[in-house]
């Protein structure tokens, strides 16, 4: 397959010597790959950016879910930042709830667009949606902060996994987080070598997140850990724009992401059969939900 960019290191390089954005090497990428072309390749991105965007006001306006294990906690944050109490700030808040809307509304049987993964969808979204009204972007630049993130996914994709259960949650919130953080970088203003620094900060702060779903069903933790991916996200971002720098290289992060994943046992990779679905609560709420024990026998019946 012919690339522009197979790493980290080549997509910052490239950028730095043609001098543009990472989202605009990304969209050359998609056309060398697809073969279609640029207004194609932008119509399909702007159109997933629609759907990110109504999930997030479905989500805001309170969505439960059939198994009745996550829904509504969007709109508490939401009420809670219009306190003025809160201690993190509204920004970040506000990314974590619309992180959270975005997963419930999955949770809910309801369109949402894989920011790398259904899993982790909100993470992308919910950054955007946040830092814009800080930033005002342009309905362009909105689309450009998801080629940025997509650079960095396709790249993660490549040379490690965004698979929960070949990699653990690092793989898909890890990934997402990450994502997100270097899209924000070039949005405010960044470097493409700083949008690669905050890729690393968040991703080094994700090694080793299992993936260990209550019930099988992507909700609980899956829903709170898209709210913590954001908030690293939002501020993984800031440490790259003053200056902070990742001793290990991007590149590196994400091959020790890999490693982790494959050395990850089977019952913390999406299995459900280690972690927090294997708590007691995690164990009574599948018995709850799908009417089995632990062995998988029908219990309802007997």
């Amino acid at each position: 397959m012919d690339v522009l960019f197979s790493n980290v290191k080549e997509l910052v390089a490239l950028a730095e010597k043609e001098s543009k954005p990472i989202s605009e090497i990304m969209i050359e990428q998609e056309m060398l790959i697809t073969r279609r072309t640029r207004e194609e390749i932008i119509a399909q991105m702007d159109n997933n950016l629609s759907v990110m965007e109504a999930a997030i006001e479905e989500g805001l306006k309170g969505v439960q879910s059939t198994s009745g294990l996550t829904g509504g906690d969007a709109v508490l944050l939401q009420n809670y930042i219009k306190t003025g109490k809160s201690l993190s700030g509204e920004l970040l808040l506000d990314a974590v709830s619309k992180a959270v809307a975005t997963n419930e509304v999955n949770a809910a049987m309801g369109m949402i667009c894989a920011t790398p993964t259904a899993g982790a969808a909100g993470i992308v979204p919910g950054t955007l949606f946040a830092v814009k009204d800080k930033l005002n972007p342009t309905r362009e630049q909105m689309v450009n902060y998801l080629f940025t993130s997509g650079a960095f996914g396709f790249i993660v994709a490549n040379n490690a996994s965004i698979s929960g259960a070949a990699g653990g949650c690092q793989a898909e919130t890890g990934s997402a987080g990450s994502m997100a953080a270097a899209a924000i970088v070039e949005m405010a203003g960044g470097t493409p070598q700083q949008s690669a620094e905050a890729f690393s900060i968040v991703m080094k702060n994700m090694l080793g997140l299992v993936c260990d779903p209550v019930a099988g069903l992507v909700e609980v933790p899956c829903v709170k850990r898209n709210a913590m991916g954001a908030a690293k996200a939002i501020v993984g971002a800031d440490m790259a724009l003053a200056g902070v720098v990742s001793k290990i290289p991007t590149d590196e992060v994400i091959e020790a992401m890999h490693k982790i994943g494959q050395s990850m046992p089977s019952a913390l990779r999406e299995t459900a059969k280690g972690g927090l679905a294997a708590t007691p609560t995690g164990k009574a709420l599948e018995a709850e939900i799908f009417g089995k024990d632990k062995a998988g026998r029908d219990t309802v019946n007997s």
